[in-house]
């Protein structure tokens, strides 16, 4: 039996206590690449296609969405198509750097910092915008940020932590316990 530290005796893993399911899935599920770029493509169309919509009912609102590129030169009106597109961009390039975490322990807790900071970098620009960008534009800019950090990090992050070690290693522990291989009476095996 494998001990929780937060309950010794309890064994977490396989009666999976911690999830909805009550059997723990195979050691052939733990995410790989793929499962990692996908959860960042589903979460970026769906942050996309929220931020679209907010983007039409602030335009119906009479918002501007005229901001000023770093570059300086004048205020540059912001394309439907790029509310779209941007949100999905930045799911896939997140998504692309926590793949570097999987396999790593407490991948889930450092994907969700790494998620969360990058999220607050990323909200600087619409803030940081002069003053001659309108307040509503700044704000709802800031909701489209906001509303990507909050659909695309959680839903990254879940499956990169479902590769954390002390998860997959207590799967092999189960897996050998039921087969009778070595350490399956929690004994070492090295």
């Amino acid at each position: 039996m494998v001990n929780s530290p937060d309950r010794p005796g309890v064994d977490p893993i396989g009666n999976n206590l911690d999830s909805v399911t009550p059997v723990p899935p195979p050691i052939e599920a733990v995410p790989r690449l793929s499962h990692v770029l996908r959860a960042g493509l589903v979460t970026g169309i769906s942050a996309g296609l929220v931020c679209w919509l907010l983007f039409g009912i602030a335009t119906l609102f009479g918002t501007d969405f005229d901001v000023r590129l770093w570059s300086g030169k004048g205020l540059v009106h912001v394309p439907w198509y790029e509310v779209l597109l941007v949100p999905l961009a930045a799911a896939l390039l997140f998504s692309s750097i926590a793949a570097g975490l999987r396999r790593r322990s407490g991948c889930r807790r450092k994907t969700l910092l790494l998620g969360y900071a990058l999220g607050a970098l990323s909200l600087l620009a619409p803030l940081l915008q002069p003053s001659d960008v309108t307040w509503p534009t700044k704000i709802w800019l800031t909701l489209f940020h906001i509303v990507t950090i909050a659909l695309v990090v959680p839903q990254v992050a879940r499956v990169v932590g479902d590769s954390d070690p002390a998860v997959t290693a207590g799967y092999r522990r189960v897996r050998l316990a039921a087969a009778g291989g070595p350490g399956a009476a929690g004994l070492p095996t090295g």
